[in-house]
């Protein structure tokens, strides 16, 4: 991964300084809040309901083992002994005390982490594909890029004040696991026929209070040309974002309402005046940051799979539990004889995204015994080995089974993606993690959900979409009714290169009611699926009146036809 050189470090701590004297001219009464708030914000730190929140960046999802033990210390020492890992696969303190904001970062500063850019109305921190580097379907490695647009765009001195913040994501596989379409910006990398890099730019994607999916601006960008073509984005929008409406201040308003082709002319008439200038990307400038991600130390002889293999089938019969963790949490590896494992944070009875400092260091010290040091965050707010020897999973499971890291649901119901809701969160208008506490106890039965198969459930406290329930299979969304906690329900969201946005089933229902609407939800796929088809594909098939039919009664059912899928 990269490492912070002498320019990283000591920007990073000219920042820590200056927040130091920030806080303190606060604290002593020389800022009023109204003043201190941009200047927080600008270093990640929120005011919520009950306490502070700091949110420390994790570029790109890419973590160290001694980042993560250093996460684990000051969770320890400054917070509640735990943190929570956010669908930005950043980490979030939920408890720190102002005070302690800037010894928190100087800590964090020993080991080339911070807070710079993770909140504010500036480019916030970037977020790929969690098996960035190692995926089996990947095409180009996005991590140089990311890192170089981290670079390019931390404390960008034009694009510090935008109308609003400002996401971009990026992938390099034929899979899109980094949510290109809901971000403001999303780039996917590809070779073209004669094996060049090209890259295709998407813009004007968001969720939130207006959900829209981004659109094509370019389908086959020159690599060199990336920073060029950003910085044009960047500029329309800048110029012409809105700035007398929060609401209406994100770059997905200006796509809408210039519509997709308009929106590219005039990118296009900004990149002409920045094509082939100072930003444009040389072959060494690549090398330069490429040489941070070379492949680590594999060893050649693990990559006669078929030993391993047989070995591997022969613990799975006798273990059913270890068989089902090789299901749901071991992916595929483009180096033969290894794999990615998933170590799921979304054990029952815990917040989803939730890892206490005991596990955080237990996860430390699995990556080093099994992964070369390295750790993963990832949208679904759980983490990722990227690098285990195919012969040492059971080694592995066993390990991270001591330390309940190993619930085998990835992908499944009770994997759900959560925002820390209500009980957090000023902005919420209902709390989320009882409502996913409750989903997980009540449907824990593993062999259903292995039945029921990939379904994303995604539950967030407001409008917001901080766990993107626009595109949850089956979304939740917190809403206040006569100042109650009111819950709706949409269906048929999915993210990905071919994403939807969830449909509202119907009227908004009481907490204790949406179990039992999930129920009839899932017992409806059950009884419609097909032989292969997902939860998605069944729903795409048969349209949204088919389950408002079972969940709400009345003869929908029997007249509803198949329709012509609604996605994008």
């Amino acid at each position: 991964m990269y490492r912070y050189d002498a320019y990283d470090q000591a920007l990073v701590e000219a920042r820590v300084a200056q927040f130091r004297d920030q806080t303190r001219r606060y604290l002593a009464g020389e800022l009023t809040e109204d003043e201190f708030r941009p200047l927080r914000l600008q270093n990640g730190l929120y005011v919520q309901r009950h306490a502070p929140m700091l949110r420390i960046a994790v570029p790109y999802g890419l973590l160290s083992s001694p980042q993560l033990r250093a996460l684990a210390c000051v969770a320890r020492r400054y917070d509640k002994g735990y943190g929570h890992f956010s669908t930005r696969q950043n980490l979030q303190l939920n408890w720190p005390k102002i005070a302690d904001v800037p010894d928190i970062l100087a800590e964090l500063a020993t080991v080339g982490m911070h807070a710079i850019q993770t909140s504010g109305s500036c480019i916030r921190s970037i977020t790929a594909d969690h098996l960035a580097g190692i995926a089996a379907d990947e095409e180009v490695d996005p991590r140089p890029f990311a890192e170089i647009l981290r670079q390019w765009s931390s404390l960008h001195p034009e694009f510090s004040q935008l109308p609003r913040k400002f996401k971009f994501a990026v992938s390099g596989a034929k899979q899109d696991r980094a949510a290109l379409r809901v971000h403001d910006v999303g780039l996917a990398f590809y070779r073209d026929g004669d094996g060049e890099i090209k890259v295709r730019v998407l813009a004007g994607g968001g969720l939130g209070r207006t959900p829209v999916l981004a659109v094509t601006l370019h389908d086959a960008l020159p690599w060199r040309e990336l920073l060029n073509y950003c910085e044009a984005i960047l500029r329309v929008y800048n110029r012409y974002g809105r700035r007398d409406n929060l609401y209406k201040a994100r770059i997905k308003i200006l796509a809408q309402s210039l519509g997709a082709q308009k929106l590219r002319e005039q990118v296009d008439a900004e990149w002409a005046h920045l094509r082939d200038g100072p930003s444009t990307l040389s072959e060494a400038e690549l090398a330069r940051v490429d040489a941070f991600f070379t492949p680590p130390p594999y060893d050649e002889a693990a990559g006669d799979e078929s030993a391993a293999l047989d070995r591997l089938r022969a613990v799975q019969t006798g273990h059913p539990a270890f068989a089902a963790w090789i299901a749901r949490c071991v992916h595929p590896h483009k180096q033969p004889g290894y794999r990615a494992v998933t170590l799921s944070l979304k054990r029952a009875g815990r917040a989803p995204g939730d890892v206490t400092s005991e596990e955080m260091e237990a996860v430390a010290d699995l990556a080093e015994r099994y992964s070369f040091g390295l750790i993963r965050s990832t949208h679904a707010q759980n983490l990722v080995l990227g690098e285990v020897r195919l012969d040492a999973l059971p080694e592995l499971w066993r390990d991270a089974r001591a330390s309940n890291l190993a619930t085998p649901n990835t992908g499944l119901l009770t994997d759900v993606v959560c925002c820390p809701g209500g009980d957090f969160c000023g902005l919420a208008n209902a709390r989320s993690v009882p409502l996913a506490l409750e989903v997980q106890e009540k449907f824990a039965d593993l062999d259903r959900l292995f039945d029921l198969g990939d379904i994303e459930l995604n539950i967030s406290g407001c409008i917001n979409s901080c766990s993107h329930h626009h595109i949850g299979n089956i979304g939740i969304l917190g809403v206040d009714k006569d100042g109650g906690e009111w819950y709706q329900i949409s269906l048929g969201g999915a993210q990905g290169f071919d994403a939807s946005l969830g449909e509202i089933i119907g009227r908004a229902a009481p907490a204790e009611e949406i179990p039992g609407i999930i129920e009839k939800i899932l017992v409806a796929y059950a009884d419609a699926r097909q032989p292969g088809e997902r939860f998605i594909d069944t729903f795409r098939r048969l349209g949204i009146d088919a389950f408002k039919a079972r969940v709400y009664g009345g003869d929908k059912e029997k007249t509803t036809k198949p329709r012509e899928p609604q996605h994008a």
